[in-house]
């Protein structure tokens, strides 16, 4: 147990009774309502102790609750553990809403109030709040208080890492071009200006990248876009190094805590604000002036990588490839010879990795969980947990880096050695589910939601399902987690486009047990065209491996998806029956795709082993 959650929740009740307040509410956000935050807004992390990238904390003046997802049940179960806070399973049958929860707790108490700092919630976070607590008894959010900076002697500051150009070569179309994008996409909203607060758009559109955030290589910054100018909030130290380019490509600068009084001094006849990216004290700094309230065009853009982009991807996929087969490699030579442990296998990985040209860091914190921690999906290793492994069960890996020309996202489950016959099972339907998603074709336009059911149809026929998502878009040297689009049961109607990026990631997990999760990073493309080959050997079509099998005509409106990840599937735990021959040729050829791709790149003893993990199932 961490004692210093109690004394701060101490301090925090000491300040709502100042205050007046009967409750705080404490999401996982910053006010640029990113998915990993700087230390400086981690108000949940510090007053709770749970570390996961999503939750929410709500303190009243005599209990504590915090709501998460089915990724963290497991992890927040063991981190609330002997505290005075309550788990709340967000999507399980009888778990209360927050409002829910305060209604009831709240009920005893003459108009109470409820504090949510407005520079962190987002605009429809925000109203939706006001409008469920008004239902639950009257109860009053309060918006303009910042708790964290009256209890927290030792907040970390603002991140000011230097911000760096990214090179024309990485990113394949100027500021200028995207930014000229941008105003025609406005005009088309009706808007003549956009606030735009999410990092990874900003540097996009401004093709910057930074150090701010971990693992996330972007730079904490506002841009304001008017009918007549760009300005960049962000802090002098931080842009030295790029003040020049700013200028050159018309992008003014001015202070990062200057947005407010800028928003309320602007000018234009209206302004486009996306109520889901935007902070609720900008949104009520513009008041009097027309606010538009719609989704940003920039994540759209972003989503579908250009030529440069896609080429970037590939090439470094090529190199965490050569990493990920020198790792297997040394895995299976180790076991059972040598002491390795999770956060052994971490540093190893991430070693290999940083032994690639353009290796800039990680994309996510790896994820490398034994036997039982397998079944926890977010899982990190720590020295009070860091397993030992065995010559048997399995070890799931979710890995990925951050190149210069391309982010990374793969897991590959292995088999360490004996497995039982449920693990076999659960592991060849996992296999299944990802190839059923990654084989289909499917109409442009259709949204990943209609497609998400591939991944799960065979496990759901052997009674087993999981409660994250399926896919996710990845940036091109940006953050590993990117939208619009999603393949999940959730209605996520953002349309599938070929240049998005998405991952394949179906899992199963048995709490106490194991878990088992395979995932390729997917580039999505016309399913008329073959796959990148070499030239001394054929170019696939994956989805229709069987060179029989007649192909899609030109123009045709159908895509696929091409399998950018480049590492072998452990076939040791497949139960060859399990697949039908559609599912056997896929896996085939896919291997046959990596061993071509790698093998140049590889010394002969890695080829020699590559070669072997990438032979045809059951040769």
């Amino acid at each position: 147990m961490n004692k210093t959650i109690p004394q701060r929740l101490q301090a925090l009740r000491g300040l709502m009774k100042t205050e007046g307040l009967s409750a705080c509410i404490f999401p996982s956000t910053d006010p640029h309502h990113g998915e990993y935050i700087p230390s400086h807004w981690k108000a949940r992390e510090y007053l709770s102790g749970f570390n996961g990238s999503a939750g929410t904390l709500v303190v009243t003046t005599s209990e504590a609750a915090l709501w998460t997802d089915s990724r963290y049940f497991i992890a927040a179960a063991q981190q609330l553990q002997g505290l005075p806070i309550s788990l709340m399973k967000l999507k399980v049958e009888g778990t209360p809403t927050i409002p829910q929860w305060l209604g009831q707790k709240l009920a005893h108490l003459n108009g109470p109030q409820v504090a949510i700092d407005g520079m962190i919630a987002s605009i429809n976070e925000v109203e939706t709040l006001i409008h469920d607590l008004r239902q639950q008894g009257g109860i009053t959010l309060r918006t303009n208080l910042d708790p964290l900076g009256r209890i927290w002697p030792d907040r970390p500051a603002i991140p000011r890492a230097q911000a760096l150009c990214h090179p024309i070569e990485f990113c394949g179309e100027t500021a200028p071009s995207k930014l000229a994008r941008l105003r025609q996409a406005l005009r088309e909203q009706h808007a003549e200006g956009i606030l735009v607060s999410a990092l990874d758009d900003i540097a996009w559109l401004l093709n910057i990248r930074g150090a701010d955030v971990h693992c996330n290589p972007v730079v904490v910054a506002y841009l304001l876009v008017s009918p007549s100018s760009l300005v960049l909030f962000i802090d002098k130290e931080k842009a030295d190094g790029i003040e020049d380019y700013l200028r050159g490509i018309g992008v003014e600068t001015d202070a990062y805590t200057n947005i407010a009084r800028r928003l309320r001094a602007y000018r234009g006849y209206n302004i486009l604000m996306d109520p889901d990216e935007t902070s609720y004290a900008l949104f009520n700094a513009c008041e009097g002036r027309r606010v538009v309230r719609a989704q940003s065009p920039v994540p759209p853009m972003k989503a579908i990588k250009n030529q440069t982009e896609i080429q970037g991807f590939r090439r470094a996929m090529e190199r965490d490839g050569v990493a990920l087969v020198k790792f297997l490699k040394w895995l299976e030579e180790s076991i059972g010879k040598t002491r390795l442990t999770e956060i052994g296998i971490d540093e190893r990985l991430t070693a290999l990795r940083a032994e690639q040209p353009l290796f800039r860091g990680l994309s996510f914190d790896t994820i490398a969980a034994y036997g039982s921690h397998g079944a926890i999906v977010h899982y990190e290793a720590t020295p009070e947990t860091n397993a030992q492994l065995e010559p048997r069960g399995f070890i799931l890996i979710d890995s990925g880096a951050q190149y210069l020309d391309g982010t990374t996202d793969v897991t590959r489950t292995i088999a360490l050695g004996p497995l039982s016959e449920e693990e076999k099972r659960v592991y060849t339907l996992v296999l299944k589910g990802h190839i059923a998603l990654s084989s289909c074709i499917f109409p442009a336009g259709a949204c990943g939601t209609q497609l998400d059911i591939l991944a799960r149809r065979d496990m759901w026929r052997h009674g087993y399902n999981y409660l994250h998502g399926t896919g996710h878009g990845v940036g091109s040297y940006l953050n590993v987690h990117e939208g619009p689009h999603q393949i999940r049961m959730e209605y996520k109607p953002a349309p599938l486009r070929a240049g998005m990026t998405v991952t394949d990631e179906p899992g199963i997990y048995l709490e106490g047990q194991f878990g088992v999760r395979t995932e390729n990073t997917l580039l999505i493309v016309p399913a008329c065209e073959p796959l990148p080959g070499r030239g001394d050997l054929p170019r696939l079509r994956l989805w229709s491996p069987n060179p029989d099998a007649m192909p899609l005509p030109q123009n045709s409106g159908f895509l696929g998806f091409e399998p950018l990840t480049l590492c072998p599937i452990d076939k040791k735990p497949i139960i060859p029956e399990m697949l039908t021959p559609e599912e056997t040729a896929w896996l085939n050829a896919y291997h046959q795709m990596v061993f071509c791709r790698l093998s140049p790149l590889l010394s002969n003893e890695e080829t020699d082993w590559l070669r072997e993990a990438c032979k045809p199932l059951g040769d």
